[in-house]
């Protein structure tokens, strides 16, 4: 029997090379100067508001989207619910851009950690750097191990090699010119995103016809016997008729701000982008415009609807009916490698690996930044930022960090593959569910009235308590002491609560203002209060 990876040949993987080539090529024409810090980790504050907007969608998006979002989709049970949280993307969107950006652009800062430093201490800068690094790792581990599954597909490699080759992808290119190479390589990805998605739509439709993928979508037999309409996308279900729902509403109107609010605005995956723009109007106007990637995500929703109708009309191999019962994100990358004629195919793949490789060297350029910033301190960076062996120390760390991630996202796929959760759009939300509400809580108390009130210490105690409810109620912990063979039923002996990440993003923030308000400062060894030293701290500003 031919093996899926057989349908892709040598032309396909000509095509992959030579756009991976010519990507590589375009982002060291359009590096720039590297000579400080500046221009390495802010494209010298320069770069064009449309292109830093294209790159805040093309972060987004991903190879996660591109892939993750049809295989839900064609899941039995898939349906547009998950279309609903665009509605709090899009809230988020606009409260950073016209509260969070005026306040960025005060002064010159290289991330929202040197503002909650400012504001609070650098203490409280080194505990979001500490919190944002953790929350990077088990976040963009799952894009990561989303593109090993494209690379697996098309290869016939195992996973773990597929995760090193798009790391040492990743640290090239992040080395070869900073932020500046990044922005414009993600534009790059952003358009082949479209044509690779509206291309997959077009042939999809003409293939089935209109009226007959409607009718297969709209009357789909569930897996408990239900009737299933495949273009639903709103659910008014309570919280408190069913806490684990997660794409209804009432998710998207409440919870859902909160996250991204955390993810635009403390975040320095993506406002570091924002950081790359030269003025307050263009940072704003480039994550208000990125809320046009919610068409992108309807886009591919429509995707996975028509790879369903495909699979009605034109019955799977056993091979694929295999892959597909294992795994539903298997069925995007298994229909372009199949279907798709030789040469289009090659394009697409290379677009959703390029996207991957764009999204991970972002997350190392971030990564580097804020952990050198949080290291030497806001002052000695801006005193030694133009030397040269900070670039250098910025580009060790990009190493460093590119190991890391790349172990994480292997010991991930080791889970993946072992039938851990498949729901990847899931799982990465719920990754970053353990440090956004933190974050989130931090911010609120650095730019509230009430910042001289806030001590370190009620921070930390927030910080640690919010992390600790999160383990508690989700169950990766619990999936660990299985999986290490500790526990038989963890979560009976723990009494697990049934409640949804996406409520965690609220919660842990109102948690860590609560503890950062009402407990007071230790004493520093001057004899002085954190509280006095925080409010010395604004009366001098």
């Amino acid at each position: 029997m031919e093996e899926i990876h057989d349908y892709f040949g040598v032309i396909d993987w000509f095509v992959v090379f030579g756009y991976m080539a010519l990507t590589t090529l375009v982002g060291h024409a359009l590096r720039g100067q590297q000579a400080t810090i500046k221009d390495f980790f802010l494209g010298g504050k320069s770069l064009p508001w449309p292109a830093v907007s294209g790159s805040i969608i093309a972060t987004e998006i991903s190879a996660l989207t591109f892939i993750g979002v049809p295989g839900t989709v064609f899941a039995l049970n898939g349906d547009f619910s998950y279309l609903v949280w665009g509605i709090g993307s899009i809230i988020a969107r606009f409260f950073v851009g016209f509260y969070l950006v005026p306040l960025y652009y005060q002064r010159e800062i290289f991330s929202p950690y040197d503002f909650m430093g400012n504001q609070l201490g650098e203490r409280v800068k080194k505990l979001v750097t500490i919190l944002f690094s953790m929350g990077s790792i088990l976040g963009q581990s799952v894009r990561v191990l989303v593109t090993a599954i494209i690379l697996k597909v098309v290869t016939g490699m195992p996973m773990e090699w597929c995760i090193v080759v798009i790391g040492v992808f990743a640290v090239v290119w992040t080395l070869m010119g900073g932020m500046r190479t990044v922005i414009w390589t993600d534009v790059m990805q952003f358009f082949v995103f479209i044509v690779g998605g509206v291309t997959a739509l077009i042939w999809l439709l003409n293939a089935v016809g209109w009226d007959q993928f409607v009718a297969i979508n709209s009357n789909v037999i569930g897996s408990e016997g239900q009737v299933v309409n495949k273009f639903k996308w709103f659910d008014m279900t309570s919280p408190f008729e069913d806490p684990m729902m997660q794409y209804t509403f009432w998710v998207a109107v409440i919870a859902m701000p909160f996250q991204n609010v955390a993810a635009f605005g403390t975040d320095q995956l993506n406002a570091q982008r924002m950081f790359c723009c030269g003025t307050e109007s263009d940072a704003r106007k480039a994550i208000v415009w990125s809320s046009i990637s919610q068409v992108i995500t309807l886009l591919m929703l429509m995707v996975g609807t028509g790879l369903f109708a495909w699979y009605v009309v034109h019955d799977p191999t056993a091979q694929e009916a295999a892959l597909f019962a294992k795994d539903s994100n298997n069925v995007f990358p298994v229909w372009i490698v199949t279907v798709l004629p030789t040469g289009l195919k090659g394009l697409i793949i290379a677009g959703a690996f390029a996207a991957a490789v764009s999204s991970l060297d972002s997350i190392l350029a971030a990564l580097s930044q804020t952990s050198l910033s949080a290291y030497y301190g806001k002052k000695y960076m801006e005193e030694h930022g133009a030397d040269n062996i900070m670039v250098k120390k910025s580009r060790m760390l990009v190493l460093g960090w590119a190991v890391i991630l790349s172990t994480v996202s292997i010991l991930l796929s080791f889970n993946y593959n072992e039938g851990g959760d498949k729901d990847l759009i899931g799982l990465a939300f719920r990754m970053v569910a353990y440090v956004y509400g933190a974050l989130l809580g931090i911010l609120i108390l650095a730019i509230g009235p009430w910042k001289s009130q806030a001590s370190f210490r009620g921070i930390l105690v927030g910080v640690i308590f919010s992390v600790l409810v999160a383990a508690w109620a989700l169950p990766d912990v619990y999936n660990l002491i299985k999986g290490l063979g500790l526990m038989e039923n963890p979560e009976d002996f723990f009494h697990k609560p049934s409640i949804s990440f996406a409520w965690f993003y609220p919660i842990n923030t109102i948690v860590t203002v609560f503890f950062g308000l009402i407990i007071p400062g230790s004493n520093n060894e001057d004899g002085k209060d954190d509280r006095d030293d925080l409010l010395h701290r604004s009366e001098g500003e």
